[in-house]
């Protein structure tokens, strides 16, 4: 089966750093919970509980929508579905539905909406003005696709600038012109 070219994708997830912490947890709840008094190994269950959350709470953009994985659940959210992003006091990002219900966006915050606006592909605005270019320079080149020759100072589809080149009358450009009468 072949796999479908799903474009940008950015995964939004706690620090795997963050496992040495639950790691230096467990070690220290050694001595407590293997302690003369019985039951005390219950106690794992907090590092353990840790773990699981560190492992599987992310939020995942691709082109399709989000993806919101938390400790016990997950929901895809498409594109279509999202009114737009809200901003909490805490620099927490929210997902708005069509119904104004609030999905809260784990590990996302404000200075990763630059990212989420590069793989929504436009469909939400970046408001830092980042990606502004990038998405402009994505959409000429679509048109450049459609036919329409690329302006001066623009780059063509394989990358190269227009600018510095100019076609003679031949089709030769000057740079293989100067090269040739070298």
């Amino acid at each position: 089966m072949a796999e479908e070219n799903e474009g940008r994708k950015a995964i939004f997830r706690i620090p795997v750093i963050a496992l040495f912490g639950v790691a230096f947890l467990m070690v220290c709840l050694a001595p407590t919970a293997f302690a003369d008094v019985p039951g005390l190994w219950v106690l794992y269950v907090v590092p353990l509980a840790l773990l699981v959350f560190v492992v599987r709470t992310r939020t995942v953009a691709t082109a399709k929508g989000l993806t919101v994985r938390t400790m016990f659940g997950r929901r895809e959210l498409p594109w279509e579905a999202l009114k737009g992003l809200a901003i909490t006091g805490r620099a927490q990002v929210r997902a708005v539905l069509t119904d104004d219900t609030q999905v809260p966006l784990p590990t996302v915050r404000t200075r990763h909406l630059p990212v989420i606006s590069l793989v929504s592909e436009g469909r939400f605005a970046d408001p830092s003005g980042l990606t502004d270019d990038l998405l402009g320079k994505a959409k000429d080149g679509e048109a450049a696709k459609d036919g329409e020759a690329p302006e001066d100072g623009e780059t063509t589809k394989d990358g190269e600038a227009t600018k510095d080149r100019d076609t003679t009358k031949d089709g030769e450009t000057t740079d293989e012109k100067q090269a040739d009468d070298e």
